[in-house]
């Protein structure tokens, strides 16, 4: 099984909302085969919790547009890691140090990574985290 058509859709628009935000190292997983209840995990990072929680309303706002309301949010008083569940997908928008520490491309490095757009991939990190 793989990713739905509407799950690659919504995976690339909050990945171009994401990164015009200043996201860092946005990913996407196709975790169908693993998971029952989604097809596409999304992750990002950013260095501050501000910049965390602009992520998260700008992926929302566009995927609004897109017809997509998410029907679990966590996370967003703390703003270090922040989950927006659409269903097709799971949005993971984190703090960079949690993004080190629970490390979830490592968990999830066996299955397929959906191509985003150039545009959407994020910024690098640097050694010196900005």
């Amino acid at each position: 099984m793989t990713a739905t058509d509407r799950a690659v859709e919504l995976v690339n628009i909050a990945a171009e909302a994401a990164s015009d935000k200043l996201a860092q190292e946005v990913v996407a997983f196709d975790v169908s085969d693993q998971l029952v209840i989604t097809d596409a995990f999304l992750l990002c990072s950013a260095p501050n919790d501000r910049q965390v929680r602009s992520i998260v309303d700008e992926v929302e706002e566009r995927l609004r547009e897109a017809g997509a309301k998410p029907v679990r949010r966590e996370g967003e008083r703390d703003g270090r890691w922040v989950l927006l569940d659409y269903v097709e997908i799971v949005v993971h928008v984190q703090h960079e140090e949690e993004r080190g520490t629970y490390g979830l491309e490592r968990l999830w490095k066996d299955c397929p990574a959906i191509t985003l757009p150039e545009s959407a991939r994020g910024r690098e990190r640097t050694q010196d985290g900005a």
